[in-house]
């Protein structure tokens, strides 16, 4: 664990079972899938960024993890704004290009939505390690013990690609392979990095079903994963924060069921 991992765990919502964190994200997000209205999505995004408080992680770090959904989200906007069903006042209508009141109001939605799902699936998983998520998995929820380890090892692995980029990198520089040409170059590592991560793969699959890993029967567990009150709150504040957003939004006759009559 680097310093910065140990730095993050210092929070509230930190220090939390991994599941909790799992089912307050999906929590927060299966109510706001079901509606296309800025209303639920601004006061849903509005509680988050106040549990956001309590996550264990400082705002540099917080920007640093988030920035590809505050990119996505604008230019998913924009994409509607652009190719948006066309309703109420036009604004611009050339060619494919049709701007109009009710694609602009689609796409602000759109963007409010985006952020409020993905930012708390982000933010609240940042401090968790995935150890502790796979003991969870399979004390809490009962998953199966072989998949919950074979997806553990698989996410270990996926640390090691960096490495591994930077190390073919650097060996076919000091080769003089490929040393022009971006495009080439980079179709020629990524090849090679799947060839690597193929090997590794087989070499891990034999390892873990030498050391019984996918023996059959009841496995135990090196730690226990507990699930308390601290859990049951967090939940509780997921399914509060939907239960206002829902709310504002039926309240303000914003809410659009998107699986209606009129969707």
């Amino acid at each position: 664990m680097t310093l910065l991992d140990a730095k993050a765990r210092t929070g509230a919502v930190a220090r939390i079972n991994p599941v909790a964190k799992l089912g307050v994200s999906a929590l927060i997000a299966v109510p706001l899938i079901l509606t296309l209205d800025p209303v639920s999505a601004a006061v849903a995004l509005a509680l988050e960024f106040v549990l956001f408080l309590f996550a264990g992680i400082g705002w540099r770090e917080f920007w640093v993890r988030t920035w590809p959904v505050w990119l996505a989200a604008p230019l998913t906007g924009l994409t509607i704004a652009l190719y948006g069903e066309t309703s109420g006042t036009v604004y611009v209508d050339w060619f494919v290009l049709h701007i109009s009141e009710g694609s602009l109001a689609l796409a602000v939605a759109t963007m409010l939505r985006v952020l409020a799902i993905a930012l708390p699936s982000v933010v609240l998983f940042v401090t968790v390690d995935p150890t502790d998520l796979a003991d969870g998995l399979g004390q809490i929820l009962r998953l199966p013990a072989r998949f919950v380890l074979g997806a553990l090892a698989g996410l270990r692995m996926v640390g090691l690609f960096l490495d591994d980029w930077r190390a073919l990198e650097l060996a076919r520089r000091a080769r003089g392979v490929a040393d022009r040409g971006r495009l080439r170059r980079f179709f020629g590592m990524a090849f090679a990095l799947l060839v690597l991560s193929i090997r590794r793969g087989a070499k891990l699959a034999t390892a873990m079903e030498a050391r019984g890993f996918g023996a059959p029967g009841r496995r135990t567990w090196a730690r226990e994963s507990r699930f308390g009150a601290a859990e049951w709150l967090l939940l509780a504040v997921g399914a509060a924060i939907s239960g206002i957003a829902v709310a504002a939004a039926v309240l303000t006759g914003a809410w659009n069921f998107i699986l209606g009559p009129g969707a």
